[in-house]
């Protein structure tokens, strides 16, 4: 499965949705294919970036904002802008460089990256690629006893949180890789054994035992599991549906947003996934109470498309189309941005 490579030309008129076609024609179609698929009939895949044009912005005139500030804060980690790299698995798949080189433009990006559990192997080698802020996303595996000497290694690697996937008692039927005979090369595989299918919310004390680190549940959609994610003492919640690649026809990540912010009542974090792709999405969605928003498909076809530079240059891009839109609605930080600011459409 060998990717096609070479460095693509830096262009003012890129968008990020441009990076998915340069990474298609470099990709064999079965690694295309799993990273841009989703589960069953992939309506909720669609869902995700539609449900953007169901919100409108509400803009603000007169408000004298010429450069607006786009830095933000969540758990104590100074961000540049409230858009980081969400945990996705097998990056070597797209590029040699892999996680190393997201790492790596996570961190001249000046945002967080969150390193998946496929990753493990490589997890000290990721926290030394760069000196950016990075955070681990868990599996939790059956062999326990491999899942805490992981949690054990992020520990001693500097990895500042937690974030544990609850979404995968079970893969989705993810048809495009069925029929593409798709299988991960098991030099890539996590070690200690499958996933554990039997997640409990004592979990979330098990992991903080085992790390003394915050942690974030993500996978989150509704606002009951807000307050049970709250009383098992979660740090932070991820409103997620795994990119539409787990349960389809469940609500786009931006659509269970304010469910879930509301539930949540300023308590803990909120941040959202699932669908990203221009700046008007990212003020969106800080309008509706995220705290920050994390990127997975648009830095994997970065990723594929220039390896390092691509990923930076996608960063790049939405933070660019954020400061315009901030511009244009009247926002000098990302403080000013509040829910009156966006509306259904």
């Amino acid at each position: 499965m060998a990717v096609t490579e070479g460095p693509v030309d830096p262009d003012p008129a890129m968008k990020v949705n441009d990076f998915e076609p340069l990474a298609r024609e470099r990709l064999p179609k079965e690694v295309y294919d799993f990273v841009a698929g989703g589960a069953g009939d992939e309506w909720t895949l669609r869902e995700n970036i539609g449900a953007f044009d169901r919100w409108v912005i509400r803009p603000r005139v007169l408000r004298g904002v010429t450069q607006p500030d786009t830095a933000t804060e969540v758990l104590g980690i100074p961000l540049s802008m409230p858009v980081a790299i969400a945990p996705w698995a097998y990056q070597r798949l797209l590029h040699p460089d892999g996680e190393l080189a997201t790492a790596r433009a996570a961190a001249r990006a000046g945002t967080l990256m969150i390193v998946s559990t496929p990753a493990e192997r490589h997890l000290e080698a990721i926290a030394q690629a760069s000196d950016g802020a990075r955070w681990f996303q868990l599996y939790v595996l059956r062999n326990r006893r491999a899942s805490e000497l992981m949690l054990q290694r992020a520990v001693e690697a500097g990895y500042g949180a937690i974030v544990y996937t609850v979404d995968l008692p079970v893969g989705g039927l993810r048809y495009r890789d069925f029929r593409n005979g798709f299988e991960i090369p098991r030099s890539m595989r996590a070690r200690g054994g499958d996933y554990d299918p039997d997640l409990r919310w004592d979990d979330v004390a098990w992991i903080k035992e085992h790390t003394g680190l915050p942690v974030l549940v993500k996978g989150i959609l509704v606002a009951e599991d807000v307050t049970l994610a709250l009383d098992a003492g979660a740090d932070g919640i991820v409103v997620s549906n795994h990119g539409g690649r787990q349960l389809d026809g469940v609500a786009a990540g931006v659509d269970a947003l304010p469910e879930v912010v509301r539930a949540a009542a300023g308590r803990i974090p909120v941040l959202m996934d699932g669908g990203v792709r221009r700046g008007t999405d990212v003020l969106k969605a800080v309008a509706l109470g995220a705290a920050a928003v994390l990127i997975g498909k648009a830095a994997a076809w970065g990723l594929a498309a220039d390896g390092e530079e691509g990923v930076v240059r996608v960063l790049e891009i939405l933070r660019g189309e954020l400061e315009n839109v901030m511009i244009l609605a009247g926002c000098q930080a990302i403080s000013d941005i509040s829910p009156e600011l966006v509306a259904r459409a």
